[in-house]
């Protein structure tokens, strides 16, 4: 059974910096694209950023410049470094991974955890 669990939300002063982890965990043969999703209240879930097993990323517009993807091939974990945050980037954010396990290829979610960005 794999699992995704993040880390590292919270309640955070406009202008500051949070930085989220997700790592992923059981019977894992590979890990391929993660990323980085949000839902605000009352909004659809959309992409903030992802990174494919070669490092190449890709970034929402609307956080370019100062959200950083990262991850660690090692720990099987992706990271979401955010800088110059803004009330509106306060949602809940959630992991994704396309992961290959016994089952074959398959796309799995973490639980989300909650950012929230006071003005």
């Amino acid at each position: 059974q794999v699992q995704l669990v993040e880390s590292g939300g919270g309640l955070v002063q406009a202008g500051g910096s949070l930085r989220l982890s997700c790592a992923a965990s059981g019977s894992i043969f590979s890990i391929n694209a993660m990323g980085w999703y949000r839902q605000a209240p009352g909004k659809q879930r959309e992409l903030v950023a992802a990174i494919t097993s070669g490092g190449s990323t890709n970034y929402a517009d609307s956080v370019k410049g100062r959200f950083t993807i990262s991850r660690d091939n090692a720990k099987n974990t992706v990271y979401l470094q955010m800088n110059s945050l803004k009330p509106e980037d306060t949602a809940v954010y959630y992991c994704a991974a396309d992961i290959t396990d016994p089952n074959g290829s398959n796309d799995y979610w973490g639980q989300g955890t909650q950012v929230t960005v006071s003005s």
